[in-house]
């Protein structure tokens, strides 16, 4: 299984930043990360967010659907992922009648993420639906004084357990270290902040052979 990054940021300016590097597939949004971003959430502005995104190479966008009740979320939903069927993904929370929309969603074609998982059993939900993905919260199942690493784990296990392709995405990680220790366990996908990719390169031994390296190339 192949790792998959996705940059969790909501951010044009961040995105212009990482994902030349080559490091992200994609991008992963949602109403809260707009809002923290001064980004409205309208479908004309996404609309614009999605041409941006995709000039910087995404092959993912996921982009999580609102509104205030099942049928306007399931029109919103039907609306993103018209943007660009090759590349976006529909982020419906795991609720039961998100359930029913992301169902509604699948069943026309639409790929869908399911998201703000808390719980090992709703990756099954998630599964027996068809969905491509689900969004499992590491860092807030740890908020609540529970074991965020094992149940991720456990959610793995599940999937495969009962052989589903769809894919458990580990988001709201806290520490490179996070990815580095669901990695070893085998969960290949994730999202993650722009702050924890800064961390990815913040080694200060690294910084300081690389100093030498460029030192002694300047000496011969």
């Amino acid at each position: 299984m192949a790792l998959r990054l996705l940059l969790d940021s909501a951010d044009p300016d961040q995105w212009q930043r990482w994902l030349p590097t080559g490091l992200f597939q994609g991008i992963t949004t949602n109403p809260t990360l707009l809002r923290r971003a001064g980004q409205p959430c309208t479908l004309e502005h996404l609309a614009r967010l999605t041409a941006t995104a995709t000039g910087l190479g995404c092959r993912e966008i996921h982009l999580q659907t609102w509104g205030g009740d099942d049928e306007r979320q399931l029109a919103n939903g039907r609306a993103l992922a018209a943007l660009d069927p090759q590349r976006v993904f529909v982020k419906v929370p795991i609720t039961r009648g998100g359930a029913g929309v992301g169902r509604a969603l699948i069943a026309s074609g639409v790929p869908v993420t399911f998201t703000a998982c808390y719980e090992v059993a709703q990756v099954l939900v998630a599964a027996a639906l068809g969905a491509d993905g689900i969004a499992a919260y590491l860092g807030r199942i740890g908020d609540l004084g529970r074991d965020g690493h094992g149940e991720l784990i456990a959610m793995q296990r599940c999937l495969e357990g009962v052989g589903s392709s769809t894919r458990l995405l580990v988001a709201s990680l806290r520490a490179p270290e996070d990815l580095a220790r669901l990695a070893a366990a085998g969960l290949a996908h994730h999202t993650i902040s722009p702050a924890i990719a800064s961390a990815l390169f913040a080694s200060e031994a690294t910084a300081a052979a690389a100093e030498q390296f460029a030192r002694d190339a300047s000496a011969g």
